[in-house]
């Protein structure tokens, strides 16, 4: 059985393995196709592909793009795309810059609840150019505020909390151009973490699809097995393909592993039937 996961993240972004040293995990973890997707950036891709390469595994170059839509933040995973296009490439630096500014923005809440430095300390656990909310998250736990990265979150860095900066991302049509004008396909990164209402989830799905997008993640590391068949059953209605990513970000987060994915349940058309995610032929069958 072919073993694919679609969603990962490396130094590029928030992960905590370089792009090479998260190929040459996955390829021992027994995945045969893996997409890199760091959040609103394509720089870890070379790394990762040549590494690839070396081990045998298939790399689908791939980004997450932030989004605001309907008022929440929302994220797209662009699979397949060129990182050499001039859409997608203008578009994540303007994402840059706006996360630059934003990572200021925390910093210096931060340090008006009792916590400088926060700046300086999220850099040095991040790459020193993209410096997202897990990164200040990190330096947190390292201060004591908190046992692990989700308490950070739950009292810190979410809405209503000192460190709280509101995402102003771009909005979904434009996402999915991006990923579209790069020749990739876009997919609805884990859902179930949206917890929007019924008819709010139709709405977005129904815009998602009137905007070019062709797949939902099904199967997640942020799913619930149950879960599982509630985005089945929305790919199905929808017309859309289904993905399954881990959204990978290191060894520090054990309960979500490379490849360590549940089947899609049945009547699901899975997104890897698509030309370009067929497994190398050198690759071994688990």
């Amino acid at each position: 059985m072919m073993t694919y996961d679609l969603h990962t993240h490396s130094t590029a972004s928030d992960g905590t393995l370089a792009p090479a040293a998260l190929v040459e995990r996955a390829a021992a973890a027994g995945v045969h196709v893996l997409a890199l997707t760091d959040h609103d950036c394509t720089t870890g891709l070379a790394a990762a592909t040549a590494a690839a390469s070396r081990c045998g595994i298939r790399l689908i170059p791939g980004v997450e793009v932030s989004v605001t839509w309907g008022g929440r933040t929302v994220h797209i995973v662009g699979l397949g795309v060129d990182p050499a296009c001039s859409a997608l490439a203008s578009g994540l630096a303007q994402l840059l810059e706006y996360r630059t500014w934003r990572a200021a923005e925390i910093g210096r809440r931060l340090a008006q609840a009792g916590f400088p430095g926060a700046l300086e300390g999220a850099r040095a656990h991040s790459n020193g150019t993209l410096i997202g909310r897990t990164h200040f998250a990190r330096f947190l736990v390292e201060r004591g505020a908190a046992t692990d990265l989700r308490a950070v979150f739950r009292r810190f860095l979410v809405e209503g909390k000192p460190g709280h900066v509101p995402g102003k991302w771009v909005d979904l049509p434009t996402a999915i151009g991006w990923i579209r004008a790069a020749g990739g396909e876009a997919v609805i990164a884990h859902p179930a973490r949206y917890k929007f209402a019924a008819a709010k989830l139709r709405r977005f799905i129904g815009e998602f699809r009137e905007c070019g997008g062709r797949g939902i993640e099904v199967v997640s590391g942020s799913h619930s097995r149950d879960d599982y068949f509630v985005y089945a059953r929305h790919a199905r209605e929808h017309r859309l393909l289904a993905s399954a990513g881990s959204d990978y970000h290191g060894p520090d987060n054990p309960w979500v592993e490379l490849g360590r994915l549940a089947p899609l349940p049945d009547g699901c058309t899975p997104i890897w039937s698509l030309p370009g995610f067929a497994p190398l032929a050198t690759a071994a069958v688990a």
